[in-house]
């Protein structure tokens, strides 16, 4: 045998491990099924692994499954190191594997296997001091290891999200405030339509992030519940009850999370519909992000020629022909995030849909998707605030400028003219070709006092009139 390899045998045959690899024969016939991805699976899943194996070799230790504690301490250890991310280089399978994760499961306790005989001066592959299956595997299934260390990854994802997505709301938040006072031209249906100022709008993204925020703080409800314990499809086959109803309890204290085992283990282990819905509220928030991003795009572009009421950041020259044009690059990127997250949605729906009685498949790939989205999102975010929104500068002359030229403002000088009054003030400033507000002091609709007060930041920001309407 080459020293550079060591053989390991399973079922099927040998086969030669790498002889310093903490990983055994079931990754390496993994490596060589599923070349999908192109990359191992994600790396919060790994820890979450950790966890859930950890849980359980302290209930089994509890339960006296080891005669000797120093395997038992061994094993628990290198639970710890996988938790804290240490061994991460070590899991090495494809994020889309079939098997519904066993290739993972496998991994995970051939690498805790092989570092707990490392930890006792054993040599790598000596799994009849210390093995994957009848040790590290102990009272445990693929079938419910895998979903709770999912969910656990998932609500470990949602809180870096929910943070980045907090921050981008105050960031709004923050151009808000300092827009308060600028007046400009509200559209819909991207027609002039009414008077409102720049801050009420960025006002108005920081509450859409805010909804997102606090949707996104309530999927930990969904995800808390956990069918580990339940093995294979939620009998709790090959476990003993006491590791059933204490496995749970080990999982919520090393995490820090209120995790709660399932009443109905078999129901949990065959249904995935928990992560549809959590990936729906991943979609809602990339739908605001596109919104916002899209807005932003429209509010800064021209310069010249467009809107222009903003300024956004320049990150890098826009054209390698047309000089001086700036792009605007970063809700650009932000928006194909958002994209992805929908493709991503697409994919977890049919996913969790195709299950098939006693267990769903395909968990992979909504992992892979689902944490994906949860990456994507929270990337979105902090590059949309740190290199955008928190640099966006107001045009207030261009916001002026429309102010005064467009007809839109006549609608804020209704409670003076009515709306006969304002009809003809508009009519006469199209005839004319001459600003509104020129008309409308200069011809006497108006005093110069009352058009300042009626489109003043007050006023437009007002909730509705401060006076009762006029008899008729």
């Amino acid at each position: 045998m080459a020293d550079d390899v060591r053989i390991e045998r399973d079922p099927l045959g040998d086969v030669a491990v790498p002889a310093d690899a903490l990983y055994g024969v079931h990754t390496v016939r993994a490596l060589g099924s599923f070349p999908l991805a192109g990359h191992p699976v994600h790396p919060q899943l790994v820890h979450a692994f950790g966890a859930v194996k950890w849980a359980c070799a302290r209930t089994n230790a509890a339960l006296g499954v080891w005669a000797d504690p120093a395997t038992a301490a061994a094993i628990e250890r290198a639970c710890g190191e996988m938790a804290a991310g240490e061994l991460d280089a070590h899991v090495v399978v494809d994020a889309l594997q079939g098997g519904a994760g066993t290739s993972t499961n496998m991994n995970v306790n051939e690498v805790l296997a092989n570092r707990a005989l490392q930890l006792l001066g054993r040599a790598l592959g000596s799994y009849d001091l210390v093995s994957p299956l009848d040790d590290v595997n102990r009272h445990q299934s693929t079938n419910d290891t895998y979903p709770t260390a999912l969910r656990i990854a998932a609500i470990r994802s949602l809180h870096a999200l929910e943070r980045e997505v907090l921050a981008l709301q105050e960031a709004f938040q923050a151009r808000e405030r300092a827009f308060a006072g600028i007046v400009k031209v509200a559209r819909t249906q991207l027609q002039d339509a009414v008077l409102t100022t720049l801050g009420r709008e960025m006002g108005a993204y920081a509450e859409a992030f805010g909804r997102d925020r606090w949707r996104i703080y309530k999927c930990e409800e969904r995800l808390r519940v956990v069918n580990l314990g339940g093995t294979a499809i939620g009998t709790g086959l090959a476990a003993p009850r006491q590791f059933i109803f204490q496995v749970v309890d080990e999982l919520r204290a090393i995490t820090g999370l209120g995790l709660a085992r399932a009443e109905n283990l078999v129901e949990a282990t065959q249904n995935a519909d928990v992560f549809v819905e959590v990936s729906g509220i991943l979609k809602a928030c990339a739908a605001t992000l596109w919104k916002v991003c899209s807005d932003l795009r429209l509010l800064a572009s021209g310069p010249d020629a467009g809107l222009g009421e903003i300024r956004l950041p320049p990150r890098q020259a826009g054209s390698s022909i047309m000089p001086g044009k700036v792009n605007p690059v970063i809700p650009e990127a932000a928006s194909q995030a958002a994209m992805l997250v929908f493709a991503h949605d697409q994919a977890i729906t049919l996913a969790c849909a195709s299950g098939c009685l006693e267990l769903n498949p395909f968990l992979p790939l909504v992992a892979h998707c689902l944490l994906g989205s949860c990456d994507l999102l929270a990337r979105g975010c902090r590059s949309l605030r740190e290199h955008c929104v928190e640099g966006i500068e107001a045009d207030e002359k261009r916001c002026r400028a429309h102010v005064a030229s467009a007809t839109a403002t006549a609608t804020a000088l209704l409670p003076a003219l009515g709306y006969d009054g304002a009809v003809r003030l508009v009519a006469r400033a199209r005839e004319t070709g001459r600003p509104l507000r020129d008309i409308a002091v200069g011809e006497g609709f108006v005093t110069e006092e009352q058009f300042d007060a009626l489109t003043s930041p007050e006023a437009v920001c007002r909730l509705g009139s401060p006076d009762l309407p006029r008899p008729r």
